[in-house]
C-alpha cells in the first residue's frame, strides 16, 4: 500500500488546531516507532497506539470521516487523535478522543470535540453524537460538557458516564 496524503477538503481547523485523517505513512510509524519530527514529544499516546493497530488489520478505515489526527496549529506537531465509530446505528456515531499529557489543560481537547462532533452531525443518517467518559477522568468528563454535550446515563457498571448531543442541541 503506498501511503497518501489527505486532500484539504478532509481537514477541519479550528482557531488552534487542524483535525485530518490518519495516512498509511503515520500509521506504520507509530506501530514501529519511528519518531517524526512533526509530533510533539510525547506523542503517540497509548490510544494512538490501539488506533494505528486498527488502521493496519483495517486499512479500509483510513478515510475522510472517522479518525484524525489533531495538530496544534501554531506548532505544527501532532499532539493526539480524535475519532468518530462509524457507521452510524440507529441514527449515533460515538466520538472518542485522546490528547498527549504535554498539551492537556489547554482547551484543545474541548476544541477539537465540538468541531468534530459540529463535523459528525452534517453526515447523512447521523442525529446525535455520544461520547463515554470514566468517572475517574473529572477532566474528560468536563471536555464533553463544555463541548455541549449532556449525560444521558448515570454511571455504569464499569463506573463511566454516557453523554450525548443532537442537531437539536447545537441549534
Amino acid at each position: 500500500m503506498s501511503a497518501s496524503r489527505p486532500s484539504t477538503h478532509t481537514r477541519l481547523t479550528t482557531d488552534r488546531l487542524v483535525l485530518r485523517p490518519w495516512d498509511l505513512h503515520e500509521v506504520g510509524a507509530v506501530i514501529t516507532a519511528r519518531r517524526s519530527v512533526d509530533w510533539a514529544d510525547d506523542f503517540p499516546a497509548e490510544g494512538d497506539r490501539v488506533i494505528a493497530h486498527l488502521f493496519e488489520q483495517h486499512p479500509e478505515w483510513l478515510d475522510d470521516h472517522s479518525q484524525r489526527l489533531v495538530i496544534e496549529r501554531d506548532s505544527g506537531l501532532t499532539v493526539g487523535s480524535i475519532g468518530l465509530f462509524l457507521p452510524p446505528a440507529d441514527a449515533q456515531v460515538e466520538i472518542g478522543y485522546g490528547l498527549v499529557e504535554s498539551r492537556r489543560g489547554r482547551g484543545y481537547a474541548t476544541e477539537a470535540v465540538r468541531a468534530l462532533t459540529d463535523f459528525a452531525l452534517t453526515l447523512p443518517g447521523v442525529h446525535t453524537v455520544v461520547a463515554e467518559a470514566e468517572l475517574s477522568n473529572p477532566a474528560s468528563l468536563r471536555v464533553l460538557e463544555k463541548a455541549g454535550f449532556r449525560r444521558c446515563a448515570a454511571e455504569d457498571a464499569e463506573n463511566a458516564a454516557r453523554f450525548m448531543t443532537t442537531r437539536a442541541d447545537r441549534g
